[in-house]
């Protein structure tokens, strides 16, 4: 009997390789799995490396009518070739086009994953738009997969959806983390030094690291701001960026831009494909976001025994738990997020306690084996309920 057929979409490949990584491999022990996203070059060799099928379908991460409709057109004759039990979409251009499709199809099972919701940043007429897109993509899907307890709330209070279509696989999270792999015993001492030694950082620096998008929604230019502010400075301390800008779509602020290019104590890196060895070098997580779903960063911080400091939006206040395994601060308030660094910079006995429970609470909340299972038992139920599955 041949496998059910399941299509995953994302508006880029990254997420499949980062955010999802090693999820479509497991589904492919049930399903005949088809991976879909953008940059046809790029997908294709995560396919290869995967060893799954694939689709590439251009898709931005804008509001770009002309460019939609084509992939739209693109994608409901490839659905209808195809004949797929399941088609589930992430992102939000991915959800809109994705789940456009699969209902034109006629799809039985579309589901779409939240986990993240851009529009919760914008105001005006782009808002307004956003609002009816996100309706439009719920309104065509079966159900809607919020990643986090705060974004179900959110959604069910802005009325986007029927609370019946709702629900969180597991306890959050679109993937949970890989406690194995994002392990600090991994990494030996000598190492932590070298790579320190290679980034100008002593042996006695604290060293607070930020690892995602250097953009503004995620904090930065208050964090560079509360970092250099002249009454807040630590002494032996570094603050280590690690990740890309966006210049086009999130641009930073020029004096942040200026301050991380002149500032010694400020160190950026870029994209780096591999992470861990960068928490392994530092002391603590600082993650000022201003919206998330259920951040992966955090969980691989706490993977890798770091304390945290978030910004109290969904997700992140459910991953930390304020005094256990790290500090919970107001969004976009930097003096604020000055007294929390401060205080894991300082107090030597609050540090040492938010690091002893770190990796363990991670551990114990969101093991990635848990979350693969739980979501294969979500499709497994629905096939069923409708004479599909086994």
């Amino acid at each position: 009997m041949s496998k059910p057929k399941l299509i995953r979409i994302t508006t880029v490949p990254l997420s499949l390789e980062k955010l999802l990584e090693g999820q479509l491999n497991y589904m492919q022990e049930h399903f005949e799995v088809t991976a879909i996203a953008a940059d046809e070059s790029r997908l294709r060799v995560f396919g290869k490396k995967n060893r799954l099928k694939v689709f590439p379908l251009e898709m931005t991460r804008q509001i770009t009518p002309w460019a939609d409709l084509n992939a739209l057109v693109r994608l409901v004759y490839f659905l209808k070739k195809e004949r797929p039990q399941i088609v589930h979409t992430h992102t939000p251009k991915a959800g809109i086009v994705g789940m456009l499709a699969a209902k034109i199809t006629g799809v039985p099972h579309r589901l779409h994953t939240v986990a993240g919701l851009p529009l919760m940043e914008a105001t005006g007429k782009k808002r307004w738009l956003l609002n009816k897109v996100e309706k439009l993509t719920y309104f065509c899907a079966t159900k809607v997969y919020p990643n986090s307890q705060g974004l179900f709330d959110f959604i069910e209070k802005e009325g986007f959806t029927s609370t019946e279509k709702l629900k969180i696989i597991g306890q959050g999270s679109s993937n949970g983390i890989d406690t194995s792999h994002f392990n600090p015993d991994l990494f030996s001492r000598t190492q932590k030094t070298s790579l320190r030694h290679d980034l100008n950082i002593k042996e006695d620096d604290f060293v607070f690291v930020f690892v995602g998008r250097l953009v503004g929604d995620k904090g930065i230019n208050e964090l560079v701001e509360a970092f250099n502010n002249s009454k807040f400075k630590i002494q032996n301390s570094k603050l280590l960026l690690v990740g890309p800008q966006e210049p086009d779509l999130d641009p930073l602020q020029p004096s942040t831009l200026q301050e991380i290019d002149k500032n010694p104590n400020i160190i950026s890196v870029g994209y780096q494909e591999d992470v861990r060895p960068y928490f392994a070098l530092s002391d603590a997580l600082v993650f000022p976001s201003y919206r998330e779903g259920f951040p992966n960063v955090v969980m691989q911080a706490g993977a890798m025994g770091l304390p945290c400091i978030v910004s109290d939006i969904n997700g992140c206040n459910e991953i930390i738990v304020e005094g256990e395994n790290g500090l919970i601060i107001p969004s976009k308030n930097r003096e604020e997020l000055q007294k929390a660094m401060r205080l894991l910079a300082d107090d030597r006995d609050i540090y040492t306690q938010l690091q002893k429970n770190a990796r363990k609470m991670i551990i114990r909340r969101y093991q990635r084996e848990e979350v693969w299972q739980a979501l294969l038992e979500e499709y497994q139920t629905l096939l069923k309920e409708k004479g599909l599955g086994e």
